[in-house]
């Protein structure tokens, strides 16, 4: 009965680990976890969140193929050492060494990165058709009802969202908008202001969704100019434009970092400025490639970086903006951080920051000037720069 309790709980760690970013499993007694980096006929090195290790094969060892979809005992498929290749996510069971440097394989449990990939495709095409991305903006403690608005270049969108009975809620974790690492919640924990994802059925009209899972999160988009870069500590100071006060911005190995094109943060900008007066829209979100093969992508906003036919939303066009790193910030730049709300305001950790966002800052200033946005910034703000607005899919 042990034994049967002890695989049990490997599945239930192993289930989270596959669809993660990183190995969250680590190094145990008798299990280990984590990222395929090499693959011989002697040995499989593993990198965990532990550190990386050593498995040992043997003639006995136990080949298991898991279905992404169904990431149990009873679903586990016979394999065999073959199908193991580099980026593959494993599980192994056996007696870890005391120096937590090998580990002699009984069984290997595996889930492939092809089958991840698929899977996290098909999620994430599921929530672009039957899912509603926002910000709450009000709630109906009788009935239940979440009014989720959705920002757009094309002006603002309001859906009413419904949980269903069954439904599931979610909250992501501080500094975090990992869908992977949130905890189970409920209607209760939910506050307006907070980022929402809801999937389920909607109306014909999008107007109004039934909910069978909703992640929600408290986030922020904070904005300024940098007046310091500590390389050593991995931290940035920066004056916020709104409140005027100095932010310490901790920045981790989670973090992303990214550059926003310079043409497309002009334009982006201006629609969000003609958006937010009345104006209506100048320019559309980015759908595609619409250049001739002469002319630079970096020129054209209309396509994501990288070429290709992109459709997609804002956070897919932010993952394939170019990476940056703490070192490429100068002093005087202006940059926005997207990071969980807290209570110190003085020192947040960034989930994501972005550069070039000069445009998105000097305009909301116009609109500050002119009355156009009355609050007074930091964690109340509606300061929104596309792409940072946090909470992340599967």
């Amino acid at each position: 009965m042990r034994k049967i309790l002890s695989l049990s709980f490997f599945f239930a760690v192993f289930a989270s680990l596959c669809f993660a970013q990183s190995a969250d499993v680590g190094i145990k007694v008798n299990f280990a976890g984590g990222d395929v980096t090499s693959v011989s006929a002697e040995k499989i090195v593993l990198l965990t969140k532990d550190g990386a290790i050593d498995v040992v094969l043997f003639e006995k060892t136990e080949y298991k193929r898991v279905p992404p979809d169904n990431p149990s005992l009873k679903a586990a498929i016979a394999s065999n050492f073959a199908e193991i290749a580099i980026g593959d996510k494993i599980l192994v069971t056996g007696m870890v060494s005391d120096d937590k440097k090998s580990i002699p394989a009984k069984a290997i449990y595996l889930i492939t990165k092809s089958d991840i990939s698929q899977k996290q495709a098909k999620e994430r095409e599921e929530w672009r058709v039957r899912g509603v991305t926002g910000r709450v903006t009000a709630l109906n403690q009788l009935t239940k009802e979440i009014t989720v608005t959705t920002p757009g270049l094309m002006g603002s969108k309001t859906t009413i969202l419904t949980p269903k009975s069954d439904a599931s809620f979610l909250r992501y974790a501080p500094d975090s908008e990992n869908f992977n690492e949130a905890a189970p919640s409920s209607f209760l924990e939910i506050a307006i202001g907070d980022s929402i994802r809801a999937l389920g059925d909607k109306s014909a009209d999008g107007a109004n969704l039934k909910g069978e899972k909703i992640i929600t999160g408290a986030f922020q988009t904070i904005g300024g100019t940098v007046t310091a870069v500590n390389l050593e500590k991995n931290e940035i100071v920066i004056n916020d434009f709104q409140t005027k006060k100095d932010v310490t911005i901790v920045v981790k190995k989670t973090s992303l970092l990214k550059q926003f094109p310079a043409e497309m943060a002009q334009r982006m900008a201006m629609a969000q400025t003609m958006a937010a007066g009345g104006g209506g829209n100048v320019m559309r979100p980015p759908q595609g490639n619409q250049t001739t093969p002469q002319q630079n992508p970096q020129q054209n906003p209309n396509q994501m970086p990288g070429g290709g036919n992109r459709g997609g939303s804002f956070d897919e066009m932010l993952e394939r903006f170019p990476n940056i790193a703490v070192g490429d910030l100068k002093v005087g730049e202006m940059i926005a951080i997207s990071s969980s709300k807290a209570a110190n305001m003085e020192r947040v950790t960034a989930i994501k920051l972005v550069s070039g966002i000069e445009p998105f800052i000097k305009a909301q200033q116009q609109m500050m000037a002119a009355g156009g946005n009355r609050q007074s910034g930091g964690a109340n703000s509606s300061f929104t720069i596309p792409g940072l607005d946090g909470g992340g899919l599967p």
